[in-house]
This record gives structure tokens, C-alpha cells and sequence, in this order.
């Protein structure tokens, strides 16, 4: 048992299995099993990049945008995280099981609606009290934005590990760094999207 929740916790922190001590496993092995991930998520990273270039026309209409994504992408891959975390603790004690998929994916969008109205409610309080200079549709923006992306990261955070138990795969992949890169990628989107609808 301890060992199988060991290679778990590595794999949800990126990190290839490894059944050495730590204080004895020599520094090229450790290197060695954190270089791959680390270079998975490198490339799958740039995914962020390049939205982030492909939306250049609305940052440089409205800069103040820019100072807000790592806001926006830090709450969706934390509540990307939690989710993921549940679900796979859930399916690794028999609660959870691919068939629930759909019971799942409702009560998680439930969540991330009540913690998406919640959070984006107090961004723009927040917004409005401590930063006045900043444009209130940019206040706006972001935190429509922060509560969609709470409610796909909530329900990304449950279809990712279920999806990688069907294909066979040991959900625990679809922990913490993984998924907080793939919700980043749709971060982004949602908020250049709402950016377009309500600031330009």
C-alpha cells in the first residue's frame, strides 16, 4: 500500500516512479526522472504561448488584460488540481467508477458554478476596492472570465482521470502539473473570448 501511494504521489507531481530512497538515490537518477515530465510539460506549455500570441490584437488594445492571467490560470489549474485530486482518490477506494462519469461531471459543474460565482464576485469586489484605476470592464472581464473557467476546470478535473482509467492509463497522470497546463490552454481562451465580448 505505501509503496503503490508513493508512485502515485510522484506520478501526480510529474515525476517518473521511483522505488529508491531518496537519500539514497544518486542525483542523475533523480534528474533523470523528473527531466522527461518536465520537458512534456515545456512543449504542451507552449500550447499557452501561442494563444497568448494569437490574441495579441485585444492585449494591445487593452493591456491591462495581461497583468491578470497568471490570476486567471493560477485559479483554474488550483481548482483543476482539487477536483482531479477527489476524483482519483474517489476511483482509487472503488467510490468512483467510469460509469459515473455523468453523476460526476453534474455534481462538479454544481461546484464549480457555486465556487465560480463566488470567486468571481470577490475578484471584482476586490478589483474595485484596491485597484479603482484599473477599467471596470477590465474588472469585469476578468472575473466573468475567473467563473467560467472554474466551471470547465471542475469539470475537466473529473472527465481527465476517468478518461485515462478507461484508456487504461493510471489516472494519477491527470494530477497536478498535467492538468493545470491543459486548463491554462483554456484559460486563455475563455478569457480573450469574454475580453472580446465585453471590452472591445
Amino acid at each position: 500500500i505505501d509503496e503503490e501511494t508513493t508512485e502515485d504521489m510522484e506520478k501526480m507531481a510529474a515525476l517518473l516512479p521511483s522505488d529508491e530512497e531518496y537519500l539514497k538515490t544518486p542525483v542523475t537518477k533523480l534528474a533523470r526522472n523528473r527531466i522527461v515530465w518536465l520537458c512534456v510539460l515545456m512543449i504542451s506549455g507552449t500550447l499557452s504561448s501561442a494563444i497568448i500570441s494569437g490574441y495579441d490584437a485585444i492585449l494591445s488594445q487593452a493591456v491591462q488584460l495581461a497583468a491578470f492571467i497568471p490570476v486567471l490560470t493560477g485559479t483554474g489549474g488550483n481548482a483543476g488540481s482539487q477536483t482531479s485530486a477527489t476524483i482519483i482518490r474517489g476511483m482509487s477506494l472503488g467510490d468512483i467508477r467510469p460509469r459515473d462519469i455523468l453523476r460526476v461531471m453534474g455534481k462538479e459543474i454544481q461546484v464549480g458554478m457555486i465556487c465560480g460565482v463566488l470567486l468571481a464576485a470577490l475578484n471584482f469586489v476586490k478589483q474595485t476596492i484596491f485597484s479603482p484605476s484599473t477599467d471596470i470592464m477590465v474588472d469585469l472581464t476578468v472575473s466573468v472570465s475567473m467563473g467560467f473557467v472554474v466551471v470547465v476546470a471542475k469539470a475537466m478535473g473529473c472527465v481527465l482521470p476517468i478518461g485515462a482509467k478507461v484508456c487504461k492509463l493510471d489516472p494519477a497522470i491527470m494530477a497536478g502539473p498535467l492538468i493545470t497546463t491543459v486548463v491554462d490552454a483554456v484559460a486563455l481562451v475563455i478569457f480573450f473570448n469574454v475580453a472580446q465580448w465585453l471590452v472591445l
